[in-house]
Order: structure tokens, then C-alpha cells, then sequence
């Protein structure tokens, strides 16, 4: 039996789908990768606008990615909207120590 290769996601939510970890779970499927995600924001947003962004505290952030790594380890990870510094830093700090490879997608805005 072949086992299905895993990525991770670790970004914002885009409830209209069209980025965010939304969007990267529909390209993982493409690609018949098994996805996973860590959510690090919330938004209120649709095609036209975004109205809110709701930044999650690094500690849920970390629970998060911590329970992911504990039962299915990815073979790659990519970042997207992470929020603020708190966020940005403690990943940092966590994946420092974390031997997968990491994509870094630096997105500052929604749009």
C-alpha cells in the first residue's frame, strides 16, 4: 500500500476560499498530497472585502502545530498569513528544531 505523502499549512482562514489555507488545501489535493492545517487568523472577507482579521494567541497557534507534528508529521510545510510578531516569533522559535522543509510566504495584507 502506498502511503500518501503529507504537507502542512500554516496561515490564515479566507471563508470565500480563494486563499488562505483554503486555497492551499485545494492545491494539496491537486497534487494528491494529504493536507493539513494550523490556523493562525480568522478573517471576515469575501470576494470584494475584507471586514475583520482575528489573530489567534501564538500559545493556540503552537498547540496546534504541536498536535499535527505529534501524529501526522508532514514531508513539507509552507507559511502564509500569520498575523503579527507574537506569531511569526514563536514558530520561529518552535521550528528551529523541526527538520522539515519550510516554504515561507510572506503575506502581509488580504486583498
Amino acid at each position: 500500500m502506498e502511503v500518501m505523502q503529507a504537507a502542512l499549512t500554516i496561515a490564515g482562514s479566507d471563508p470565500s476560499g480563494g486563499a488562505g489555507i483554503q486555497a492551499d488545501l485545494k492545491t494539496f489535493h491537486q497534487f494528491t498530497v494529504y493536507g493539513e492545517a494550523v490556523l493562525t487568523l480568522l478573517t471576515v472577507q469575501n470576494t470584494r472585502r475584507v471586514s475583520r482579521v482575528e489573530v489567534l494567541t501564538p500559545d493556540l497557534v503552537l498547540q496546534q502545530l504541536d498536535a499535527i507534528l505529534e501524529d501526522i508529521p508532514p514531508q513539507a510545510m509552507k507559511t502564509g498569513a500569520l498575523g503579527n510578531r507574537a506569531v511569526v516569533e514563536s514558530l520561529a522559535d518552535r521550528l528551529r528544531s523541526v527538520a522539515i522543509p519550510l516554504v515561507i510566504d510572506p503575506v502581509m495584507i488580504s486583498k
